[in-house]
């Protein structure tokens, strides 16, 4: 029996046989406002309830700004934060080389259980070479694996397209991809949706789930809802 690590998200877990494999490097790609930032703090505030150090790191938004926009569902990181049992930085993308060290060095500060990388996607903009953006985008994943964390990374799709990543390497790397839509994939009456694209040793849902974003966070509904 494979341990899972529940995603908090609900209506999320029974998709994919309870939550995230433990241990796993999970990919939820989107074009913007579909909800990534959300998702992704959603499963972090929940491993706070459960105990779990969680890390954060943004390579795109203040973390600051991220801390005030999960307020507004009553997630209060910086408390945690105070205890150390949460931290969320800023890192500079154009220093992506050595993102794989500082990713092991602030899990072992804290004993994270649970990290969460936002958003990935920079790291194509940033390195102009594509076989060198995918040996740094494949060694980043990696390192990841070799921590014992559970991970979410996002990746912004390119508005327009149906690539789920700008370098095309991390869908296959990773061992899940959960894709959030707007608009696009309008279901059960809710203009937002999620597909499960890929989970690894997971039976999942294979249909278009609608989704909500609640005073309460994101909640995935079922198709006859």
């Amino acid at each position: 029996m494979k341990m899972r690590m529940e995603s908090g998200i609900p209506g999320l877990d029974t998709l994919i046989q309870g939550g995230f494999l433990q241990n796993s490097v999970n990919m939820v790609a989107g074009e913007t406002g579909t909800g990534k930032t959300i998702l992704c703090a959603q499963f972090l505030w929940h491993g706070l309830q459960k105990g779990d150090s969680c890390l954060y790191i943004t390579l795109e938004e203040d973390p600051k700004d991220i801390m005030d926009d999960a307020m507004q569902f009553g997630w209060d990181f910086d408390k945690f934060e105070k205890k150390g049992l949460f931290k969320i930085i800023y890192y500079d993308p154009a220093q992506v080389n050595n993102l794989g060290s500082v990713i092991v060095d602030e899990i072992k500060r804290i004993d994270a259980k649970r990290l969460v990388i936002d958003s990935i996607s920079v790291v194509a903009l940033i390195v102009e070479n594509a076989s060198q953006t995918r040996k740094i985008l494949y060694n980043i994943i990696n390192t990841i694996k070799r921590t014992g964390c559970t991970a979410i990374v996002t990746s912004e799709m390119p508005e327009g397209t149906k690539l789920l990543s700008r370098s095309g390497v991390e869908e296959f790397v990773v061992d899940g991809v959960i894709v959030l839509n707007y608009l696009e994939y309008a279901a059960g009456g809710l203009d937002r949706s999620l597909i499960v694209r890929k989970m690894r040793k997971t039976k999942h849902g294979k249909d278009v789930y609608p989704m909500d974003i609640t005073a309460k966070g994101i909640v995935i509904k079922k198709v006859s809802e």
